[in-house]
């Protein structure tokens, strides 16, 4: 497979949440421990998906100007705050005392990574800098990375750069700071809509696939040399690792 426009690339940046790690499975098994601890049988898989949706929501409209919160803890804090006090889950929260929904809203620090985003990472660490570029806020980032053994040479967070991804500047202002131009740099995500706001930043982009994350585009997402948008098409991060590995 060519990797075409990726020669000169000295830095990956990764985007964290679907792409690093597994928010819906790791969700998704704290809530129904916890729910079994009262007897309760939820649909957790959808109390996860509507907890990230209130996020989307709320960064994409911080990304294109609104005003709103730049840390995600308390974002997520928010969110669940809201939901809990819903008609479908009301009942689930007049059980929750206040050391459970902050325990609860820590889950978000404690996910686990996918399969073969450890050993990928490792493998590509000795080939170039990798870093985080993520919406999540420092310490959740820190604290995620030294849960599941992330080895980031850096945790690049957009609360340092007062926005989120994908607003332009989020990209830029992690450049700036590696001292690198744009065409040094790759963004690695499962997100088409990151890779885009990094392809108008003037990164490179590789796509990976995961199966198991939330459909966020109408058509698969292709290579540039299949006429698509990206650089690079790969399933997992130690494959990314091969690639790259045999073009150096």
């Amino acid at each position: 497979m060519s990797t075409a426009g990726l020669h000169d690339v000295q830095v990956l940046l990764f985007d964290v949440f679907g792409t690093t790690v597994d928010w819906h499975g790791s969700l998704t098994q704290e809530l129904a421990t916890l729910g079994s601890k009262y007897g309760i049988d939820g649909n957790w898989s959808d109390f996860s998906k509507t907890w990230r949706r209130g996020y989307i929501e709320q960064i994409q409209q911080v990304a294109q100007g609104a005003a709103g919160l730049l840390n995600v803890d308390e974002m997520h804090r928010e969110i669940l705050e809201n939901m809990l006090q819903s008609p479908e889950w009301k009942h689930f929260g007049a059980l929750l005392n206040k050391a459970e929904r902050e325990r609860l809203n820590s889950g978000w620090h404690r996910l686990h990574g996918w399969p073969d985003s450890t050993e990928g990472l490792y493998a590509l660490k000795k080939q170039m800098i990798v870093t985080a570029l993520s919406n999540g806020n420092v310490r959740l980032l820190v604290d995620m990375a030294k849960f599941t053994d992330l080895p980031w040479d850096a945790v690049f967070s957009s609360e340092l750069f007062g926005s989120y991804k994908p607003d332009i500047k989020v990209y830029q202002g992690a450049m700036k700071l590696l001292s690198l131009h744009p065409q040094n740099c790759a963004m690695v995500a499962a997100h088409a809509w990151d890779l885009r706001g990094a392809a108008r930043a003037g990164m490179r982009t590789i796509y990976v696939r995961r199966a198991a994350e939330e459909p966020v585009d109408e058509e698969e997402v292709k290579p540039k040399s299949q006429g698509g948008e990206v650089d690079l098409v790969v399933d997992s991060f130690t494959e990314l690792a091969t690639i790259l590995a045999k073009e150096n």
